[in-house]
């Protein structure tokens, strides 16, 4: 008795699943019809299951990077500018973007002693070292870009716009360090002067 239960319940779950060959008008949702990848089809008069790319088609979220990182051509060695106005909101977020990502090895103020090097890894260049604070400003958007020595890409971490913000921050700090008193606007060198000491 209890084989004979056992073998309708066993029955019951086979037809419930609708995979039984036998059974006429059931949908079996094993053999839908679908194309391979690539695959032929009589669907379309090319005979060809995937569509053609529309020309021009660039993928979700290419276009500023593309546009970023191609400006002035490949070679972001020899970009001078950034490819969008500076602005304080640029600088803020470039000083925003240098803390989280690049203190750690580089330091708040770019000298190459952050606290991973304090524990043993690599160090960087400095940043003020006279090479790279004449080297143009598409050289260090190309270094977060692709990695350098022992640093390795921030492409997937940091967005394009931000590596150029990193970019024109980093400028500011290689500024303030070598600044001398000339760079100081009239009306502000008076006020530095007769600050005590």
């Amino acid at each position: 008795m209890r084989l004979r239960r056992a073998s309708i319940v066993v029955y019951v779950l086979l037809l419930a699943g609708c995979n039984n060959e036998m059974l006429s008008g059931c949908d079996n949702m094993k053999k839908q019809p679908y194309a391979e990848p690539l695959a032929p089809s009589t669907f379309f008069d090319d005979n060809g299951s995937a569509r053609p790319l529309v020309p021009g088609t660039v993928a979700r979220g290419q276009l500023e990077e593309q546009r970023l990182i191609d400006m002035g051509g490949r070679d972001l060695d020899t970009v001078e500018e950034l490819p969008f106005p500076l602005s304080r909101e640029v600088l803020d977020r470039g000083e925003e973007r240098f803390g989280i990502y690049c203190t750690p090895c580089h330091d708040a103020v770019g000298d190459g002693r952050g606290i991973v090097v304090q524990r043993g890894f690599t160090p960087p260049p400095s940043l003020h070292s006279p090479r790279l604070r004449e080297i143009p400003l598409g050289h260090f958007v190309k270094v977060m870009t692709d990695g350098f020595g022992a640093m390795y890409s921030y492409a997937d971490r940091i967005t394009p716009r931000d590596r150029w913000a990193i970019a024109a921050y980093i400028r500011t700090l290689q500024l303030s360090q070598a600044a001398t008193l000339d760079d100081v606007p009239a009306d502000e060198r008076s006020r530095l002067q007769e600050a005590p000491r």
